[in-house]
C-alpha cells in the first residue's frame, strides 16, 4: 500500500461537503493538500483551518484557465500530484418533461466535462508520480429517483470514463477509480436551490431506514474510501460502493 504522509493530493469541490471531508482527512494523514472551489471564502477558511499542509484557489472546473491555475498552485505547493480527488459537482433535477437545456448542459460541464478536462491536464504529472485519480460516481446509477435524471446521467457517465480511463492509463502506471456513496449530508441541494439546510437535513435523516446499515453515512467515512483507492496499488478501474447498503432497495422501516 503507497503511503499518504507527504504526497500531493488535489482535490476539487473542497471547500465542503465531501471535498472538504476528504481535505481534513488527507491532511491529518501528512499529506500536502490543494483545494479548489468557486466559492472563495470557503476554500480560504478551510485552508486556514487545515494551516500550512494545505493551499487554496479560488476555481471552477468548467473554465479552462482555472484547470491550469488549479494545476499550477498544486505543483507550487507540493512539487507534483499523486491523487486527484475529483469532487466538485453540481445537482440539476426536475420533471423530465420541463428540463431546461442550458441548465442540463451546465450540470455535463461541471459534473463530467470539467473532471475529464482537469484529469487530462493533470495527466503528465500523473504518470511522472504514477498516481491515482478518483471520481465521484452515486447511488443514482443503480437506484432509480425520479426527478433525477440529470444528475444520474452525469454520475453514469463517469463511471463509465472510470473504466475507460482505467485501461488507457494503466499502461502509463495510473490508477483510475471511484467512489459511488449512498447518502451523505453535504450543501450539493442547498447550493442547487432544492432545500434549505433543515429540510436537507430532515430529508438525509429520513432516507436513513433506506440503508440497510439504518443510517447516512458520513463525509470522513467516504474519505476513507478515497484513501483505500489511493493507497492501493493494484486496484484501477473500480466503483468503490460505501453507500451503507442504500443501493440495495431493502428498508428498516
Amino acid at each position: 500500500m503507497r503511503e499518504i504522509a507527504g504526497t500531493s493530493v488535489v482535490i476539487t469541490g473542497g471547500g465542503s461537503g465531501l471535498g472538504a471531508g476528504a481535505a481534513r482527512h488527507f491532511v491529518a494523514r501528512g499529506a500536502r493538500v490543494t483545494i479548489c472551489g468557486r466559492r472563495e471564502e470557503n476554500v480560504r477558511e478551510l485552508a486556514r483551518e487545515l494551516g500550512e499542509s494545505c493551499r487554496w484557489v479560488q476555481a471552477d472546473v468548467a473554465v479552462a484557465e482555472d484547470r491550469d491555475r488549479i494545476i499550477d498552485a498544486a505543483i507550487g505547493h507540493a512539487g507534483g500530484i499523486d491523487t486527484l480527488v475529483n469532487a466538485a459537482g453540481n445537482m440539476y433535477r426536475g420533471p423530465f418533461g420541463e428540463l431546461d437545456e442550458q441548465r442540463l448542459a451546465e450540470v455535463f460541464q461541471t459534473n463530467v466535462i470539467g473532471a475529464m478536462m482537469l484529469t487530462s491536464r493533470a495527466l503528465e504529472h500523473l504518470v511522472a508520480s504514477k498516481g491515482c485519480v478518483i471520481f465521484f460516481g452515486s447511488v443514482h446509477v443503480t437506484r432509480a429517483f425520479p426527478g433525477a435524471a440529470p444528475y444520474a446521467a452525469t454520475k453514469g457517465a463517469l463511471e463509465a470514463v472510470t473504466g475507460v480511463l482505467a485501461a488507457e492509463l494503466g499502461p502509463m502506471g495510473v490508477r483510475v477509480s471511484c467512489v459511488r456513496p449512498g447518502g451523505v449530508l453535504t450543501e450539493l441541494n442547498q447550493r442547487a436551490g432544492l432545500y434549505d439546510e433543515k429540510t436537507a437535513r430532515e430529508r438525509i435523516d429520513a432516507l436513513g431506514p433506506a440503508h440497510a446499515l439504518g443510517r447516512p453515512g458520513t463525509a470522513e467515512e467516504i474519505a476513507e474510501a478515497i484513501e483505500y483507492l489511493a493507497r492501493a496499488e493494484w486496484t484501477t478501474g473500480a466503483v468503490f460502493i460505501v453507500d451503507g447498503g442504500l443501493g440495495l432497495g431493502v428498508t428498516n422501516a
